[in-house]
């Protein structure tokens, strides 16, 4: 069966999932995902058809966005409304945006008082860059309501901090630091702090320590979880990050990527089936991911399954005919079965749509000579070579020097 028919037949028991009692955690990951794919009337058809959701608040809510979506204001507000009243404050934010697109500045801010005093609250960036509240910016109701003090002075520095981390400029990151250790010595939010710190320094035995600590009296932290999950990760630690993994998709964190996130680890401590299921159910919500496919295909190709590996690897370049990685994963496939004239030719490919790859040029070097081309796989090392790969040296040398 070829990868494409298998990810239709998982996508139909997926379907047909619903009526069978599906979790309420996959429902949500799909809805995000038809959310975020443009398909919002396919998220309120799916999720109307689970009785479930008149006692979840958190289907309600994505099923109030892709109304809202849609144009039906009146059916997102009924929603968010629901969900309030299953899990107090869940839906303040979405009724504020709502409001906030209908241009009732007083109402809509209203509502969003209720999420800032919740634990719902959204970050300051994220509330002033939601297009949502475009028509009531200017309103002095907007500009009143901002006057007020609604971050700690602790959690305004962790956003600087991630902000200077994420952007690379980790002096930047220390300095404000170092005036949050002073002033608040101790405290939780400077633990985290000084751990993304030490991460973006690549001290990541310090930061995964620091993060550890943190966990044992917040073991349910989204934040820390993830960045424990990330330090372990840059520290060779697979085993330790896919078991943080694991408790974040315990706590049903809704982010899909963490199946894939997971996979990655399991594939680098061997655990190929355990890697595969996360793969597999990452293809149910997102069939046509690049990320995945090619997940899926290095991880059949460790485990020796190379046929299996080329069908991950076709299934890409069908979805992404234009990608000259895709081109390349095929063509390492090809060559390692030895397959030289189907690997020259997808390494030949790529380097049509990007010339500048080194490796490309270095493997089709190496391609062509097993094809018993020698003179033009010279021409591919000394490429390589100009490139700035000094592997082609040991090559030229023995190929292309006489």
């Amino acid at each position: 069966m070829t990868i494409r028919k298998i990810l239709v037949v998982f996508s139909a028991f997926f379907l047909t999932g619903i009526a069978c009692g599906q979790t309420s955690y996959d429902l949500l990951l799909k809805a995000n995902a038809l959310t975020g794919a443009g398909k919002p009337e396919q998220t309120v058809g799916l999720l109307s058809d689970y009785q479930g959701i008149k006692t979840d608040s958190r289907l309600l809510s994505i099923r109030a966005e892709a109304k809202l979506l849609l144009g039906d204001y009146t059916g997102a507000i009924d929603d968010f409304n629901s969900a309030n009243k299953i899990t107090q404050y869940s839906g303040e934010y979405g009724l504020a945006r709502i409001y906030a697109l209908k241009g009732d500045a007083v109402t809509s801010l209203n509502h969003l008082e209720l999420s800032m005093r919740s634990p719902f609250r959204k970050r300051e960036k994220e509330i002033l860059l939601d297009p949502a509240f475009a028509k009531i910016e200017e309103r002095p109701e907007w500009r009143s309501f901002w006057k007020k003090e609604w971050y700690t002075v602790p959690e305004g520095k962790i956003s600087e901090i991630e902000y200077y981390v994420k952007a690379g400029k980790t002096e930047d990151a220390g300095l404000i630091f170092t005036e949050l250790e002073r002033d608040y010595p101790g405290n939780n939010a400077s633990v985290y702090a000084g751990a993304i710190i030490k991460m973006s320094s690549g001290k990541n035995a310090d930061a995964t320590k620091s993060l550890s600590d943190l966990l044992i009296s917040e073991p349910s932290n989204e934040k820390y979880l993830k960045a424990l999950a990330a330090s372990q990760s840059a520290a060779s630690n697979f085993a330790g990050a896919s078991a943080s993994y694991a408790k974040l998709i315990g706590l049903e964190v809704p982010d899909a990527d963490l199946f894939l996130l997971r996979a990655e680890c399991y594939r680098k401590t061997g655990e190929k089936e355990k890697a595969m299921a996360d793969i597999t159910k990452f293809l149910t919500f997102y069939p046509e991911s690049k990320r995945a496919l090619h997940l899926a295909g290095k991880t059949e190709s460790g485990s020796g399954n190379n046929l299996k590996a080329l069908e991950y690897f076709s299934e890409n370049l069908r979805l992404h005919p234009n990608d000259p990685e895709c081109y390349i994963d095929r063509g390492n496939s090809y060559f390692l079965s030895k397959s030289w004239q189907w690997a020259v030719n997808d390494y030949s490919m790529s380097l049509d749509l990007d010339p500048y790859n080194q490796e490309a040029w270095l493997s089709k070097g190496i391609s062509l000579v097993n094809s018993g081309k020698t003179e033009d796989a010279c021409h591919d090392f000394r490429m390589s070579f100009a490139l700035g790969n000094k592997k082609a040296v040991d090559y030229l040398s023995k190929y292309c020097i006489k």
